[in-house]
């Protein structure tokens, strides 16, 4: 028991040997674990110090499972959940750990059918890389489906909040959109155009968010004329900049909230006449190499995905006695040539 009088967790034996919970799950349950012997000798004596005992129960149901992760993004052909699933399947691969992924295109009917699906197949774990969605009925139906999942022995890892199940990667979507807004209205926007997705989705809405607080910390109110909700893809983009672009007070500055939807923006823009940023300031969301190869590189916030992905995974295989655990992930915000100062006079 520990000094609080609960029983010892994992996580307890890794904070006393001063290391990281997924190195010390690996150090206790890898029998044939070769390198960092000292390490592991010190993650072995700090268990029994403190007189940890594993959950035999929860490990009989996790043996007994496949060695297969359940991966579900909502578009696969959208660079942001590609690299979340290459994060997913290369840190798979050292656990010797077949990914078995599935698109539900934002349709949550479909995702709730795949994670039913995907439990069936008794996966170890399933990670659920897409936004939850802003849905009483769909959430209370994906709680009771993974509830059960859970129950038999399988781990549950979101990414971005809104499940109450499971481990999570929380990504920092407010604070870093909030940043990038201040640095857009420090070059002296004040008129802008938001591309947005569906209303439905708690990423969007947390964007959003963070967008419309970190203007407001400048002064600026965001109109509601000035916000279009688009298809998260690049001809969604497209047809949004032609409603936001194609007025006569149009915005100086556009945001979209992924790198897809702001390169297909800049690719409409100039293709009818817009200098970017002469004319038009763009900016997007997520560090995908979409951003870095446009011409001109595309202002955004930078999330390392690929760290995402592995992070979910090490989540999924923590044992199952585990409490929730909660990993924050940031962005970073890349200035870069498609956005500039407002030309006096615009």
């Amino acid at each position: 028991m520990s000094s609080e009088g609960r029983p010892v967790r994992l996580q307890d034996v890794a904070d006393h040997a001063g290391v990281s919970l997924a190195t010390a799950s690996r150090m206790l349950s890898d029998s044939d674990y070769k390198g960092r012997a000292a390490l592991r000798d010190k993650v072995i004596a700090s268990a029994a110090e403190l007189g940890y005992r594993p959950n035999l129960h929860a490990r009989a149901l996790a043996s007994s499972t496949s060695t297969s992760v359940g991966l579900v993004v909502h578009d696969v052909r959208d660079a942001y959940f590609a690299m979340i699933a290459g994060g997913v399947i290369k840190a798979a691969e050292a656990h010797r750990l077949l990914v078995t992924m599935v698109c539900t295109y934002r349709d949550p009917r479909q995702e709730l059918n795949y994670v039913s699906l995907l439990s069936t197949q008794r996966p170890r774990a399933i990670i659920l890389a897409g936004s939850s969605f802003i849905d009483r009925a769909h959430t209370a139906a994906m709680t009771a489906q993974l509830s059960a999942y859970q129950a038999d022995g399988g781990a549950v890892v979101s990414v971005t909040r809104g499940r109450r199940i499971g481990h999570l990667v929380e990504v920092g979507n407010v604070e870093a959109t909030r940043r990038l807004a201040h640095l857009l209205a420090d070059l002296g926007h004040t008129s802008f155009g938001v591309i947005s997705g569906p209303a439905r989705l708690i990423a969007v809405r947390d964007r959003m968010r963070g967008f419309r607080l970190g203007l407001q910390d400048r002064g600026i109110e965001l109109a509601a004329d000035a916000i279009v909700h688009a298809d998260m893809s690049r001809d969604g983009g497209a047809r949004a900049a032609r409603r936001l672009l194609d007025r006569p007070d149009r915005p100086t500055c556009l945001w979209g909230v992924a790198d897809v939807v702001a390169v297909g923006a800049m690719a409409w823009a100039r293709s009818n006449g817009l200098r970017i940023p002469e004319d038009v300031s763009v900016a997007g969301f997520g560090g995908t190499p979409l951003a870095s190869d446009a011409v001109p590189a595309l202002t955004t916030v930078e999330l390392p995905l690929e760290r995402i992905g592995r992070t979910a995974l090490d989540l999924a295989l923590l044992p199952l006695d585990e409490p929730r655990h909660t990993v924050e992930i940031g962005g970073t915000v890349l200035m870069r040539d498609s956005t500039a100062p407002v030309v006096k006079g615009s």
